[in-house]
């Protein structure tokens, strides 16, 4: 599984960072995402998944 984010559609809720932060974090200048690790390992597969799903904005993908 692959991750993709838009920052320009990110809206800076943050719901990403909260729910994976070994995979999310926000910029310290917007709050948009900040992909930390776009090929996820296995064990944080179901989080990232969960994290595209909860995202407000739609910025985030998986691919």
């Amino acid at each position: 599984m692959k991750i993709e984010a838009d920052t320009n559609v990110c809206i800076g809720a943050g719901m990403c960072a909260l729910t994976v932060p070994e995979v999310f974090d926000q910029s310290e200048e917007d709050g948009t995402v900040v992909l930390l690790q776009p090929v996820p390992p296995a064990e944080l597969e179901e989080g990232a998944r969960r994290a595209v799903t909860l995202c407000p904005s739609g910025a985030l993908k998986a691919v």
